[in-house]
């Protein structure tokens, strides 16, 4: 290894692989959790028209205010409460950590969930304690939770809400219980609101300490990187100083707004994914040796016969369908694959590969 980078570059860097995103040209895409569905031709002429404007010689709004209210109006946020926006929900966990970052200061979560919660507090030098969820459904072990809440007195608590990579919604009392133990702040991570019935945004501002962050990428708009975070003022109002100048561009900022003035068409094409993420279930549980697991976001997390998510994974790639494999990823996850809710003939080809390879390799 080159001397200067063993001196200069953390060990625990140097340890890390950088993420991975697998080349997807040609592919089914059921790997990311993105809306499958693109815009209709007159909304897209009226976007294209509003871009038309812009100045891209000149810095953007560096507090997005018109997008800001536009979030406001469209994601019922609380008037008395605080908005920070973020280059997607990543640019808003990296936020928090270095508002909170010490010698010492740890970052709490429950696993398996978000990477991306451990990597950027290992980023910012922070620890990660993860807590294992239940085996039988991935629900919350509450005892142990708040075991090592009192034990580790985290800075940060995140809970995904629903949970990626499992999907499913963890109890509210549950999570009621975390943030009144919790020393620091507990960050409620909605990514998958518009997947679910369930949410603590209207719950900003009964306890001083919870946040919620959303992003706007599940309900079709992943291209912009956009990312807010809801919660009291003075909160805010800190974590908005270790925000970089002029985060979100002029691009994403007048799309956005754009987007969420059409809010009904992506409320449509979400209702859609709802029905055919019940219908894709159906049919996964009608595949012999498969077993999908509950969900409330747009991806269905399915376990596969012992050894067999590897040789399906490819089979599925040589199908010309991409999913995540999650095998591996952790204890709780061996033998699970994860599907995101495609178009009706995206999911339909899912399943006839899927019938296709049980078969041939045996139940």
């Amino acid at each position: 290894m080159n001397a200067r980078i063993e001196s200069l570059v953390r060990p625990e860097i140097r340890a890390l692989k950088a993420y991975h995103v697998p080349e997807s040209s040609g592919l089914i895409k059921l790997d990311a959790m993105e809306n499958p569905y693109t815009w209709p031709e007159a909304l897209q002429a009226d976007w294209l028209e509003t871009l038309r404007g812009l100045e891209l010689n000149r810095y953007p709004d560096p507090q997005g205010l018109v997008l800001q209210a536009a979030l406001r109006e469209a994601m019922e946020i609380p008037e008395d409460m605080g908005l920070l926006l973020g280059n997607g929900s990543d640019e808003l966990i990296q936020m928090l950590a270095f508002t909170v970052a010490a010698p010492g200061r740890k970052i709490l979560s429950v696993d398996p969930g978000f990477v991306m919660y451990r990597m950027i507090g290992l980023f910012a030098g922070m620890d990660y304690v993860g807590v294992p969820l239940q085996a039988e459904d991935f629900s919350i072990d509450l005892p142990a939770v708040l075991e090592a809440i009192e034990r580790e007195q985290p800075a940060l608590v995140y809970l995904a809400y629903p949970n990626n990579p499992t999907g499913n919604r963890f109890d509210a009392d549950d999570m009621v219980r975390i943030i009144e133990a919790a020393p620091g702040l507990v960050i409620v991570d909605e990514a998958y609101a518009p997947f679910t019935d369930s949410s603590f945004m209207g719950l900003v501002g009964d306890w001083d300490n919870l946040l919620v962050m959303r992003t706007v990428s599940k309900m079709g708009l992943a291209g912009l990187r956009l990312g807010y975070l809801v919660g009291p003022p003075d909160w805010l109002a800190e974590i908005d100083k270790v925000r970089l100048p002029y985060n979100i561009n002029v691009l994403t900022q007048v799309s956005a707004a754009f987007a969420l003035r059409h809010k009904a068409v992506f409320d449509e094409q979400t209702r859609t994914i709802r029905a055919e993420r019940a219908r894709l279930q159906e049919a996964l549980h009608r595949i012999p040796g498969l077993h999908p697991y509950p969900s409330e976001a747009n991806f269905i997390l399915t376990r596969v016969p012992e050894g067999r998510a590897g040789a399906l994974f490819d089979g599925l790639k040589q199908a010309g369908i991409l999913i995540k494999n999650l095998d591996g990823a952790h204890p709780l996850l061996a033998d699970c694959l994860r599907f995101t809710v495609g178009t009706p003939d995206e999911n339909a080809a899912l399943v006839r590969a899927l019938e296709g390879a049980m078969v041939d390799g045996g139940a």
